[in-house]
């Protein structure tokens, strides 16, 4: 479970004053070679839990062992819309659902982490987020992943007027999380310990565009994470 807390009052107060003012991603990341041998087992309804085995000669996996990404359907937390200030708990980790904050998170790659409460909205509108945790580096599956994000088709929905698909990157150095690479879309998350761009599409194919509604607008950064949207 997730613990999300509010934004600090006077933090909040002070972005949203200064945001007024200057406007006034189981199935994701496994780690294998070319020649390493994968296993589909189906998903079938909610709750079922789908496992990707992948081995290989290199990568994270170590020493051409096996590297289990799993793909998990959960129930559906709801989806009202709370204040920035307010403490909110996920049933799962990385989040896939829930209460979220107004503003929805801009469809881009973070260097730092930024509130759950924001991301999820995103995922409410059809995102998938991808996130990292790698307390010894990862750069190279980083940009692995963000070349994988670039090299996506672009949706029919969004991108003709976003010039971008909703993907979000970033890191999340929650211990919690429990494993090197995560991915939500709404209801959905998959979780590995390394990078398979295979896994990583197929995820993609699935679930990107799967959420409650399509809101085709950007949404906000820094300030404007714990401000007045103008709309929701």
């Amino acid at each position: 479970m997730k613990s999300i807390a509010g934004w600090p009052v006077g933090a909040a107060s002070a972005l949203a004053a200064s945001a007024l003012a200057a406007s006034a991603l189981a199935l994701v990341l496994g780690c294998s070679g070319d020649n390493g041998a994968k296993t589909f087992v189906d998903a079938a309804p909610l709750d079922a839990t789908t496992v990707i085995v992948a081995g290989g000669d290199g990568g994270d996996a170590g020493d051409g062992g096996e590297c289990i990404t799993t793909i998990q359907q959960h129930a559906d937390e709801g989806a009202t819309h709370i204040s920035c200030l307010t403490s909110f708990d996920y049933q799962t980790e990385p989040p896939s659902s829930g209460n979220h904050y107004n503003c929805w998170a801009a469809y881009q790659t973070y260097s730092a982490p930024i509130p759950w409460g924001n991301l999820v909205h995103s995922l409410e509108h059809g995102a998938i987020v991808i996130v990292y945790n790698c307390p010894d580096g990862c750069a190279a599956d980083v940009a692995n992943i963000q070349a994988f994000i670039d090299g996506l088709p672009l949706d029919g929905d969004c991108a003709p007027s976003l010039g971008k698909n909703r993907m979000i990157l970033m890191p999340d150095p929650d211990p919690n999380l429990g494993v090197r690479f995560a991915a939500s879309s709404w209801d959905w998350t998959l979780r590995a310990d390394c990078f398979d761009p295979i896994a990583f599409r197929q995820f993609f194919d699935d679930h990107y565009d799967h959420g409650r509604e399509v809101i085709c607008s950007d949404g906000w950064t820094g300030a404007g994470l714990c401000s007045s949207c103008p709309y929701e």
